[in-house]
């Protein structure tokens, strides 16, 4: 049987904690953005609608970081938590590019990077 949706219900997820929501405020209205605690409100709102979405954003930033660490050549031996810091990063996008793969979406991967001896 075909999935029957009425217009603004589409999927929805939000977690909502009856015990904490009068504390935080809640939420009153159809559509409510929390942007944060933004020292700019008005900046952060108009790069999230005329230029990228935080996501668009992040995605940028993880494959410019990348290109950067395939092309980074250390002067100096890394310490152990030097290196652990960009196995994890690695790892991380390794786990974000899966997602965007699995979305049919096109991902940067970190195995062309060249480990360093």
């Amino acid at each position: 049987m075909p999935t029957f949706k009425l217009p603004l219900s589409g999927d929805v997820v939000q977690s909502i904690n009856p015990f904490t929501a009068f504390m935080t405020g809640g939420q009153f209205g159809l559509i409510n953005i929390n942007l944060g605690q933004s020292s700019e409100p008005d900046v952060e709102a108009e790069v999230l609608s005329d230029v990228a979405t935080y996501g668009k954003q992040l995605g940028r930033i993880e494959d410019a970081l990348i290109v950067l660490l395939t092309h980074f050549h250390p002067q100096e031996a890394l310490t152990a938590e030097e290196t652990g810091a960009i196995a994890a990063l690695k790892e991380m996008l390794d786990k974000v590019a899966a997602v965007k793969t699995k979305h049919k979406r096109t991902a940067m991967r970190t195995d062309t990077i060249v480990p360093q001896t």
